[in-house]
Formats: C-alpha cells, sequence, structure tokens
C-alpha cells in the first residue's frame, strides 16, 4: 500500500513539474529577445533573468527539453510498474494508453495553450526556474553531451531564421489590428519598406517642371525667379538643359545682392551639382543627401537631364506631403461628384491604384500620362480617352505635347464603351 501511495503521488509531481516545464519552453520559444529587453526596462519581475536567458535561446532550451522527456518517462515507468505489480501484463497496454491522454492533456496541452495566451507572464515566471536548472552541473554536461551526439548525426551549422519583408509587413499589420501600434506608425513603417522598392525616377520632379537658371544670368534675376516660385536652390544650366554645369543656393545669391554685386552672373557663385542615375534607388539616395547636397540632377540612360530630386521630395515618401507656404501647385487628385475625380498627368499610377481603389496595371510607365502615351501610342488629342483597371482616362487639357489634367470615371461591367 505504501508503494502504491509513493508512486502516485510521484506521479502527480512528476506531471505538475512536467507541465511547468512544458509552459517554460514554450514561453521561451515563443518571445523576441527585444520584448525581453522592453519588459526589463519596465524592471518587471523576472524580467531581467528572461533577457539574460535569451542571450543564449538554445543553450537555456536544452536542458529543459531534457527535463521534459525525463519526467514523462519517470511518469510512464511509475504508472507500468505499478499497474503490472497490482492488475498483472493485461491491463498496462489500457493504462498506458490513458496516461499518456492524461500527460498529453494535463503536461501538454494545456501549460502550452496557457503559455501561448500569457507569453510575457510565463517567460517571467520561467526565467528563474530554469536558471536554477542550469545551475545543476550534471544536468548541463549531459545535455552537452546529447547536443554532440545530435550534431554529429545531423551535421551543418545551425543557422538562424530569416524574416522575409512580406512577414514582417504581416507582423506590422496584425500589430496594427491589434493596436499595439498606431495606423499611423503602421504606414511609416510600411513606407520605409517601400522606399527600398522606390527608384529616383518615381519621386523626381520631371524637367518639365523643373526651374533652373542660365549660367549668365545676373543675381538680381535669378533672386527674383526664386523668391517668386518659393525655391532655396536652382540648378545652373550652360548650353541648355542637359548642360547643368552647377547649383545656386538662394542665400548665397541673396548675400551677394545685399553686397551690391546683383549685375554680377550667377556662374560666379554657383556650387558643384550632383548627377545621380534615375534608376538608383531612393533609400541609397537618402542617406547620400544626409551628409549634404540636398538636391540632385537626375541623368537618363542618355546622359541628358530627366529631373531634379530635393531631400524633401525622398523624404515624403516616407511620411506623405509636406506643404509649406510657399507649395502652391494644384493638386494631383480633386475628386468630383459621381465618383469621377480630375488627376494630373503626373500622377503616379501606384499612388492613382491606391487611393481611387482601380486596378491599372504597372509597366514601362510611372504616370497617368505615361499610361496614355503607351496605350494610344502618339500624342493625345484633348477628348481621347483610354479603359484601364475599370476606369475611363480622358484627357481634357495638355499643354503642348504634356497631359496637364485627365478626367477618371469608373468603368461599370459591360459599359466599357460608353
Amino acid at each position: 500500500m505504501t508503494g502504491l501511495v509513493l508512486g502516485g503521488i510521484t506521479v502527480v509531481l512528476v506531471t505538475i513539474v512536467a507541465a511547468l516545464v512544458a509552459a517554460g519552453e514554450t514561453a521561451l520559444t515563443r518571445i523576441s529577445h527585444a520584448r525581453a529587453e522592453s519588459l526589463a526596462g519596465d524592471d518587471l519581475p523576472g524580467a531581467r533573468a528572461l533577457a539574460s536567458l535569451l542571450m543564449d535561446r538554445e543553450g537555456s532550451l536544452a536542458p529543459l527539453l531534457l527535463l521534459r522527456v525525463v519526467f514523462h518517462l519517470v511518469a510512464a515507468t511509475v504508472v507500468s510498474v505499478i499497474v503490472f505489480d497490482r492488475a498483472g501484463t493485461g491491463w498496462v497496454v489500457l493504462v498506458v494508453v490513458g496516461e499518456v491522454t492524461a500527460l498529453y492533456v494535463l503536461a501538454e496541452a494545456m501549460p502550452r495553450t496557457w503559455a501561448l495566451q500569457h507569453p510575457d507572464v510565463a517567460a517571467r515566471r520561467a526565467a528563474p526556474m530554469v536558471q536554477v536548472v542550469l545551475r545543476i552541473a550534471p544536468l548541463r554536461w549531459a545535455t552537452r553531451a546529447l547536443n554532440a551526439i545530435a550534431n554529429v548525426l545531423l551535421p551543418g551549422p545551425a543557422r538562424p531564421p530569416v524574416v522575409s519583408e512580406d512577414e514582417l509587413i504581416a507582423l506590422t499589420e496584425a500589430a496594427a489590428a491589434g493596436e499595439a501600434i498606431d495606423d499611423e506608425e503602421r504606414d511609416l513603417i510600411e513606407s520605409v519598406f517601400a522606399l527600398g522598392d522606390t527608384i529616383v525616377r518615381e519621386v523626381m520632379v520631371p524637367r518639365t517642371d523643373m526651374v533652373s537658371a542660365d549660367a549668365s544670368s545676373p543675381i538680381s534675376a535669378v533672386v527674383d525667379v526664386a523668391i517668386e516660385r518659393g525655391l532655396s536652390r536652382l540648378p545652373v544650366y550652360g548650353a541648355g538643359i542637359d548642360d547643368i554645369v552647377g547649383v545656386c543656393l538662394v542665400k548665397d545669391l541673396t548675400r551677394a545682392e545685399r553686397a551690391g554685386q546683383g549685375d554680377r552672373p550667377v556662374r560666379s557663385l554657383m556650387r558643384r551639382a550632383r548627377f545621380v542615375p534615375e534608376t538608383k534607388h531612393a533609400d541609397d539616395l537618402l542617406r547620400e543627401m544626409q551628409a549634404g547636397h540636398h538636391l540632385a540632377i537626375v541623368v537618363d540612360e542618355y546622359g541628358g537631364t530627366a529631373g531634379l530630386v530635393t531631400l524633401e521630395d525622398v523624404v515624403e515618401e516616407l511620411v506623405g506631403e509636406i506643404v509649406d507656404e510657399f507649395d502652391v501647385e494644384e493638386p494631383l487628385l480633386e475628386p468630383l461628384a459621381g465618383g469621377e475625380a480630375l488627376v494630373h498627368g503626373r500622377m503616379p499610377v501606384d499612388q492613382l491604384n491606391t487611393l481611387v481603389a482601380s486596378e491599372i496595371e504597372e509597366g514601362d510607365w510611372d504616370t497617368v500620362g505615361g499610361l496614355i502615351f503607351k496605350t494610344l501610342g502618339h500624342v493625345p488629342l484633348v477628348g481621347e480617352s483610354i479603359v484601364e483597371g475599370g476606369v475611363r482616362l480622358m484627357v481634357e487639357q495638355m499643354e503642348g505635347r504634356r497631359i496637364t489634367r485627365v478626367r477618371l470615371t469608373p468603368v461599370h461591367e459591360g459599359r466599357a464603351d460608353v
């Protein structure tokens, strides 16, 4: 009778400890080191121990795995011995099946589910226990020996998990849905990832919109243009717009004009221009602009001037449109009644898809104007239109060969010819 009681107590205690080990193992597996550091920063109980353990996550988890296996084997052995002595071989199989079921529910499923539901609490409570376990020298030695055997049987260095950009964005969406971060923070994080896929051609001011100065123009005349257009710096050209020879800063020009040197040519005060290819990635350009040269001339594959890009243009890709007191240009999109809208020809196609929920495919063009040119195959006339991605795009205004205004009208299925 005494053996039966001791055996029962042993099974119960081993099952409880195995459940605690399973909960701790799950929590230590799921929680990130960054989260542990955050908890430690809040000075929560067990958080510092947790952060320390996660510095060597594999080494911390190995003893727990060994203990869990040992506890399960102990419980199974004790129960089997008791049943064999009391009821004979016939009952052993039935009792073992019941024991496996009980161990799974009580020592695996329940503690692991609780740890998944409360990862922070479970990890903080498990950390001190794991530290005590790691101080048991024989257990550490046994774990290292068994791991060495496993490494021999399964050769090859362990590699840390690689998290893809799509997975990080999915985590960001989940964090925003769970109100762990604000929608604005989510948008900013997604913009950071998008910036790496954005090339300079997509954010630059095209050459048709560039305001530049002739190198021989007097300083006073250039200052007047800069003040009128609200600019702080302008590119300077020589023989033509494809011959950019430098950049002038309005503060330099203003200082010279106040010194009575307004008749000097702007060439005398221009600074060296920076040139970048139109296929350069915007995130690389942002890092370069942080060290200076807040304006760069964008060149195409033939060496001609494609446009210019400023630090503000790149930053706007991250934080959205930055409007100051000098920004008086017309909006790229103006909503109208009935679901229609007026868009500028240089509205980016991907931005249009986001704003009006259209499905225009991307191609060799970046803007709405480029799409119309590519589809029609000629310089359009006012009134010509195309149908793409569920919307009709009709040219309403041209400036020379440049499309400046397009009317967007949703096209319902079966009415594409209207």
